[in-house]
């Protein structure tokens, strides 16, 4: 009860085959979809969905912020209810929180971190000391902000931050990355 290909005509009056009629069929399918952008935006929105489910991030704790970033993970707040699994490799991490101040020595050892970061990748900057340079801003040795050396994408205030205020910096960032489409990062 098979279908013969010799049997199976194209609109143009060519015979098809099986290979070409599944093209013909995508491309009219892929046609009337595109006008509506039906597939894209679903596809983008799962993509995103996918990606503020399972933040890894590469916790770069430099000063006192790190205690509070630590605190963040344990029982109290549980960073992982939200997919935030903390990970010990570049590789394999998407966002890096920045905890403390940057000294200008570390600045080099933190851009060479976050190039070794897979895109699309994300940057938190926690506390006063990571956004401004904070209370040793006038400090030869300090970097004036952590966006000097990388795009930042969140800023957590305080000095230090509490851990509430990092699980809300995280969770601004989960909203950034449904804002931003897949394509544009």
């Amino acid at each position: 009860m098979g279908v013969e290909t010799n049997s199976l005509i194209s609109a143009d009056g060519s015979p098809l085959l099986p290979g070409k009629m599944q093209d013909d069929i995508l491309r009219g399918v892929t046609g009337e979809l595109q006008d509506q952008g039906f597939v894209v935006a679903n596809l983008d929105k799962l993509v995103n969905w996918a990606r503020t489910g399972s933040l890894w991030p590469m916790t770069f704790g430099l000063a006192c912020c790190a205690i509070e970033m630590i605190h963040a993970y344990m029982p109290r707040y549980d960073l992982d209810r939200f997919g935030v699994v903390p990970r010990p490799s570049p590789r394999q991490s998407d966002v890096i929180i920045v905890a403390g101040t940057l000294t200008n020595k570390m600045a080099p050892a933190f851009r060479k971190v976050y190039d070794q970061m897979s895109e699309p990748r994300y940057v938190i900057s926690m506390g006063s000391c990571a956004n401004s340079g904070g209370y040793y801003h006038h400090s030869y040795s300090v970097v004036r902000g952590c966006d000097r050396i990388v795009p930042v994408d969140v800023y957590v205030p305080g000095c230090p931050p509490t851990a509430e205020a990092l699980v809300y910096g995280i969770l601004q960032l989960q909203k950034k990355i449904n804002r931003t489409g897949t394509l544009w990062r």
